[in-house]
């Protein structure tokens, strides 16, 4: 992942309901946006459909940090936009997942991450929080860009789309059927949810 200050520091000016809220806060770049959505606690919101979710509950996971300030580059005009990614969660990146995907029989359990993108650099607004990580996810199995308030069912549909065209066709998943992953995938976000409090290295 790229440090924030690869995006441009453009003036965040009234366009629209998200650069409002941002201007309301006393944020006026969209650099400054990043880096203070980045501050802001980890934590899974209530729902999801809110995309000032993030402000009403002063938290935010990866889908809801990247949604806002996904929406606030395509309120701007700027060429960033909201991906995910599928990355192989291994022990070294979440504590458990080893014992987790030796349970499945699995060499490790896909799991979908998201961030912002120029098409160059890549910039997770989650690296550093208290997110379940040991550290920064720098290698994915499959990227998509996809919009910004992407709802969670579409994201589930692309997720296991994307587990049958580029996870399942791999050398080290020969053997293993979708149901097995899926089923793993769900022991791996609560143990996600219970390594919240494991500190990484923070983002500049």
């Amino acid at each position: 992942m790229n440090p924030i200050d690869v995006f441009p520091d453009a003036p965040i000016t009234d366009l629209g309901p998200i650069s409002r809220a941002f201007l309301a806060r006393g944020w006026t770049t969209f650099s400054e946006a990043c880096r203070q959505v980045h501050r802001m606690p980890y934590g899974y919101n209530t729902t999801r459909e809110d995309p000032l979710i993030l402000f009403r509950e002063n938290q935010g996971s990866c889908t809801t940090k990247h949604m806002v300030v996904g929406l606030l580059a395509a309120e701007l005009g700027l060429p960033i936009h909201k991906s995910i990614g599928i990355y192989a969660m291994t022990e070294a990146l979440v504590t458990g997942a080893g014992r987790l995907a030796a349970e499945h029989g699995l060499p490790y359990i896909p799991v979908v991450h998201c961030f912002l993108s120029d098409d160059t650099h890549r910039v997770d607004l989650t690296e550093g929080n208290q997110n379940g990580k040991n550290g920064p996810i720098d290698t994915f199995l499959f990227t998509a860009r996809v919009r910004p308030d992407i709802s969670e069912k579409e994201e589930y549909r692309l997720y296991r789309q994307a587990l049958t065209t580029h996870v399942l066709t791999r050398k080290e998943m020969a053997g293993i059927d979708l149901k097995t992953i899926l089923k793993a995938r769900e022991a791996a976000l609560t143990l996600l949810k219970s390594n919240m409090h494991r500190p990484q290295a923070a983002t500049t």
